[in-house]
């Protein structure tokens, strides 16, 4: 039995994890076995900048994190060398980021599971998931489907008025002959 300060200590790790895990949008769980120290460090900067958190994880503290948050799904995928990647603005960049390391061709990186908004999913589903456009090009789709109406309307009015401007100087133009 552990001394209570070691107790303690676990019992905030697994608190802090739980509370990770609850207020991120999304999550992937990777075993990052073989994984050069290059190419871990590459892939830690390019999830830094994404605003992606990358952590290596205890798979107990871990499994009582997910017991706590209603991921008891995750039970069986936790053992091996597990890191866990989360993102709290945007739930496709960790599994974009991931996915990209993973699919390359010396890659040793292996998805394991994942969540979206309280939901665990599978390898499968995390690869889906990071072929989705980022949020920002959702937004930007969206903005631009919204405004091409608009766009279509005002050029419809510009080109009755310039079909209007060129009869006006077409008649114009008529009557200047038939006075001259």
């Amino acid at each position: 039995m552990p001394n209570a300060k070691v107790l303690s200590e676990k019992q905030a790790a697994v608190a802090q994890l739980a509370e990770k895990m609850r207020s991120s949008s999304a999550g992937v769980f990777v075993d990052y076995i073989g994984t050069s120290v290059a190419t871990d460090t590459e892939m830690r900067r390019a999830m830094r900048s994404a605003g992606v958190e990358y952590s290596v994880i205890k798979n107990t503290l871990a499994r009582f994190a997910a017991d706590q948050v209603g991921f008891n799904a995750l039970d069986p995928i936790l053992n091996g060398p597990t890191a866990m990647a989360t993102s709290h603005d945007d739930p496709v960049a960790a599994a974009k980021i991931i996915c990209e390391y993973a699919d390359k061709k010396d890659s040793t990186i292996r998805v394991k599971a994942g969540f979206v908004d309280g939901k665990v999913i599978t390898p499968e589903e995390v690869k889906a998931l990071a072929e989705l456009p980022s949020k920002d090009a959702l937004v930007a789709q969206v903005l631009g489907t919204m405004i091409a109406p608009l766009t279509g309307f005002a050029n419809v009015l510009n080109a009755n008025i310039r079909g209007l401007a060129v009869a006006l100087q077409a008649i114009a133009d008529k009557k200047a002959e038939g006075a001259a």
